[in-house]
C-alpha cells in the first residue's frame, strides 16, 4: 500500500517523531542548538533535492541515520549566508 501526502506540511507532521527522535540524539551530542526544522531543511535541501519516490521508510532512515557533523555544517552555512545578507543590505 502506497501512503501519499498532498503537501510537505503533511509529510513533515508524519515524519515527526523521527525528527524529534534525531534531534535528541544530536542534543545528546552537544548540537544543543540544532532543531526539527534544521534537520528537515537539511535532508530537503541536500539529501532529497533530486530525489523521487521515495518511500516513507526510507525518508524516516534517512533522518535517523544523517550524519550529525553534516546537519551542523548545512545549518552554520546556511546561518553564515544568512548573516552575509542581512550585513549587506543594511
Amino acid at each position: 500500500m502506497d501512503i501519499t501526502f498532498g503537501s510537505l506540511e503533511e509529510l513533515y507532521k508524519r515524519i515527526k517523531p523521527a525528527l524529534k527522535t534525531k534531534k535528541e540524539e544530536m542534543r545528546r551530542a552537544g548540537y544543543i542548538y540544532i532543531k526539527e526544522e534544521d534537520i528537515w531543511n537539511y535532508l530537503k535541501e541536500v539529501k532529497w533535492i533530486n530525489a523521487k519516490n521515495l518511500s516513507l521508510y526510507q525518508m524516516v532512515s534517512d533522518v535517523l541515520n544523517s550524519d550529525n557533523m553534516l546537519i551542523d555544517k548545512y545549518l552554520k552555512e546556511k546561518l553564515n549566508l544568512r548573516n552575509r545578507v542581512v550585513y549587506f543590505e543594511n
